[in-house]
């Protein structure tokens, strides 16, 4: 029944409902879902109906908030900050931006996607309640595209499809190597430790033996061996000389 009221009162206001349905950008492009972030195709040529100068906001909503949500609740404001999102906010406005930003046609090779959940500077920073901040949990959520005039909702598009995050690995859900490879990879280290140690060992030995044969043989030459001389006597050759005068 409010679900039926508040498209009545939507109706009334003029507000157009668009044939669309954000889809999240193509496989193609690397990092397109994170724990915290996701990635959308840019709403082009979709809005070609509304003034120039309206604003289109990105809504983020957890599912039950959906049926529900109240497009007259104006961006910025408690139930609309994405610092109070899950809990006191169900829902929050972000990515503010006019038509100028999504030309229709799109240019070629241009590549035309929101990052949602990239700012991190702002997340806790309540002086900017339509921070695109990262998101606070796997999910899941779902997101539309809104068009305001001032502070009147002008144009709107379909809800898209439950978008869930990647959930972090918890560390006990980590594989390890098992026992009988984690003792063969200790016995390993102990042999390689043993190994090590007999080489260091049998340099410092060479290096103690090539030292002191080193001084050893300094020495030799350090010292001067004493010269024998051998005399002779020559006293017998003198007597025969004399005789013989």
């Amino acid at each position: 029944m409010l679900t039926l009221l508040l498209l009545l009162l939507a109706t009334a206001h003029g507000l157009d409902k668009l044939p669309y349905k954000p889809t999240l950008a193509s496989h193609t492009l690397g990092g397109l879902m994170t724990a915290t972030t996701f990635t959308l195709e840019q709403p082009r040529c979709i809005f070609t109906k509304v003034q120039r100068n309206a604003v289109i906001w990105l809504v983020v909503a957890i599912p039950k908030a959906v049926d529900n949500f109240n497009n007259s609740v104006a961006p910025g404001t408690p139930e609309r900050a994405f610092q109070g999102f899950p809990t006191r906010a169900p829902a929050y406005m972000t990515l503010n931006t006019t038509l100028l930003n999504y030309p229709c046609p799109k240019p070629s090779g241009e590549i035309t996607v929101l990052r949602v959940g990239s700012e991190t500077s702002c997340a806790k920073d309540e002086r900017r309640p339509t921070c695109n901040g990262p998101l606070p949990s796997p999910g899941s959520y779902r997101v539309k595209f809104l068009a305001l005039d001032g502070s009147e909702p002008v144009a709107e598009t379909n809800w898209s499809d439950l978008i869930t995050l990647k959930a972090a690995q918890p560390f006990s859900s980590i594989p390890v190597m098992g026992s009988g490879h984690r003792a063969g990879m200790i016995a390993l280290t102990s042999i390689l430790s043993i190994l090590f140690a007999i080489l260091l060992a049998g340099l410092v030995a060479l290096l103690v033996f090539w030292g002191s044969d080193v001084c050893g043989g300094s020495s030799t030459f350090s010292k001067s061996e004493p010269v024998t001389v051998q005399r002779y006597n020559i006293h017998h050759l003198q007597d025969q000389t004399a005789a013989r005068l």
